[in-house]
């Protein structure tokens, strides 16, 4: 449970997530979040006039601060803020944390008025939510969910090249849910528009937070159905079945696209037996 406007001082002990634009703070050298007595840290931000309780951690309370740049005590701690990204591939444990403070530090700071009449809103004390007391519009943090499934064909796997992707890697497929879809007719309408193929027996395998900005990844296993690969060329620059044995380069395993491709491999490799 989230726990709002928690009065500061300076005996406040626990983890300490620094929120700083899209960045979180890491000590170093073992770079992982702060943990202890705020007043004891030699934390590089000012002291701030609240914070909020986002979880629990090794029994001591997690909190977030949303850090200004104002507030930054040195500018040369900035080279400590790490990308989002950066926690989940070399400091996976740190992950949960650090992508519940930035997307709750994203709703405050986009929160702060009524999107129906324009005044100022306030926080509900028992919930992450806003509330503009004049025409009671309630906000919450917005999350938008994601399908992403790996598709399996006999001892081959389905991967393609997204056109926004920047990296070069090759991944399963993936897209937005829109309005009134189920997560299933997601799958089926997202992997027919991006290759052209249909697919059959989905399973759900597990979720991630993706907090780039604010989606929940849903992953999910696929069978081959039908159809010949016919790529969308304004979402897939390339695609194609793949042997288990001979894989183009792929997402790392702490990503919810690389735990699926494992799985897959691992369950072709049991079917072969």
């Amino acid at each position: 449970m989230i726990k709002h406007n928690i009065l500061f001082n300076n005996e406040l002990n626990g983890w300490w997530c620094l929120v700083h634009q899209h960045r979180v703070y890491l000590t170093s050298p073992v770079n992982q979040l702060p943990s202890g007595c705020f007043d004891e840290l030699g934390l590089p931000v000012k002291a701030p006039e609240s914070v909020h309780q986002i979880g629990e951690h090794q029994d001591l309370p997690v909190y977030m601060i949303d850090v200004k740049s104002a507030d930054l005590i040195d500018e040369m701690d900035h080279e400590l803020f790490v990308g989002i990204r950066s926690v989940l591939f070399n400091h996976n444990e740190m992950f949960e944390f650090a992508a519940r403070a930035y997307q709750v530090a994203l709703f405050l700071r986009t929160h702060k008025y009524c999107g129906e009449c324009g005044e100022q809103m306030t926080l509900v004390d028992w919930e992450l939510a806003t509330l503009c007391e004049p025409c009671k519009h309630r906000c919450y943090p917005r999350i938008s969910p994601v399908v992403i499934v790996a598709i399996r064909n006999k001892d081959k796997i389905l991967l393609a090249q997204g056109t926004r992707s920047t990296t070069g890697l090759y991944s399963v497929l993936a897209g937005f849910v829109e309005s009134g879809e189920t997560l299933e007719q997601t799958v089926h309408r997202e992997v027919f528009e991006e290759v052209g193929i249909k697919v059959k027996n989905l399973k759900y395998q597990l979720s991630q937070p993706w907090p780039f900005p604010h989606s929940l990844m849903v992953g999910f296993l696929a069978e081959y159905d039908s159809g010949e690969i016919n790529i969308c060329e304004d979402e897939i620059v390339t695609a194609d079945w793949f042997s288990i044995k001979d894989l183009p380069q792929v997402p790392q395993q702490q990503t919810i696209a690389g735990k699926l491709i494992h799985t897959t491999k691992k369950m072709m490799a049991l079917a072969r037996r």
